[in-house]
């Protein structure tokens, strides 16, 4: 699963698909080599992306400092970039939460 990729300056890329508009917040799964994430929110000014950055650092326990969307601002396809936590460590607690 490729879903995390460290990048040259040690911060972590993880892959997302984006389910806006969902019944609840939550993970969903693995959707071609990235997280599916369900959220809420519309994708409608920004509430979708912000939306999933609330649930990250919530998730992750990290603060919005530390996370910000690289690429997919209008997309269902987001690359994020995770500053201060190693890929190792979030591997883990997504496929925890996926119980695979």
């Amino acid at each position: 699963m490729s879903f995390l990729a460290t990048q040259k300056d040690g911060r972590v890329l993880l892959h997302l698909y984006v389910l806006p508009r969902s019944s609840r917040n939550g993970l969903r799964g693995i959707h071609e080599n990235s997280v599916k994430l369900a959220i809420t929110a519309p994708p409608v000014d920004g509430k979708a992306n912000a939306a999933v950055i609330s649930f990250l650092t919530s998730f992750l326990g990290l603060k919005k400092k530390d996370i910000e969307i690289k690429y997919g601002l209008h997309s269902r396809n987001k690359g994020v970039l995770i500053d201060v936590m190693d890929g190792e460590e979030i591997r883990t607690r997504i496929l925890s939460a996926l119980s695979i």
